[in-house]
């Protein structure tokens, strides 16, 4: 899947199955989700949770950082998952990877966590410098002021997926309203919207 075609997929399907755990994974492979990010494993057993979403037909992406035997900081961490997976791209809070990946032909989303004014200038700042270009960012907790999106918007030409905390259709439609173009739950009933 080509890098447009992925956020092509994000637009069109803007409710993103976020899974910590094998309970998390079977009921996001029974939704109507397309997208599904991957918040825990191994490096034992990831292959295995890609296989199951890829075979569901549904879009795999990994969160490197959260797969134990795989979360540090170097390039090795994406060549496992290219060459040890069918997943479609990764997912970090460590922008030095993004380029690697992208090398690789991995979809990638950059994770931020917005937790001060200092977080949003590093964001702005990174805009700036152009130097890491991941294709969607998402930034928690999901459920921040509208105007931090449309903040973010102005200064980031990649397009935002809002995470974390996010449990009801009014927080799916504020988020999707100020800009966001997907939002990333794991609340489950957030994926029957």
């Amino acid at each position: 899947m080509t890098n447009r075609e992925f956020i092509e997929k994000v637009e069109i399907t803007p409710i993103i199955a976020a899974v910590k755990d094998d309970d998390g994974l079977s009921k996001a492979l029974k939704e109507n989700v397309e997208i599904v990010f991957v918040l825990y494993g191994d490096i034992n057993t990831i292959s295995q949770i890609v296989r199951k979403i890829k075979e569901a037909g549904k879009v795999a992406m990994v969160h490197v950082d959260l797969i134990t035997g795989l979360n540090n900081s170097r390039d090795v961490c994406i060549d496992f998952i290219k060459n040890n997976t069918d997943a479609d791209g990764i997912i970090t809070t460590k922008s030095q990877l993004i380029q690697h990946a992208k090398e690789l032909g991995l979809n990638t989303v950059l994770r931020y966590f917005i937790l001060d004014s200092m977080a949003l200038q590093n964001i702005e700042k990174q805009a700036q410098t152009k130097t890491v270009r991941p294709d969607l960012i998402e930034f928690l907790p999901g459920i921040v002021l509208p105007k931090m999106i449309r903040r973010i918007n102005k200064v980031s030409k990649v397009p935002i997926i809002a995470g974390g905390l996010i449990s009801d259709k009014e927080d799916v439609m504020n988020a999707l309203d100020a800009g966001a173009i997907a939002i990333s739950s794991t609340d489950q009933r957030v994926w029957e919207l």
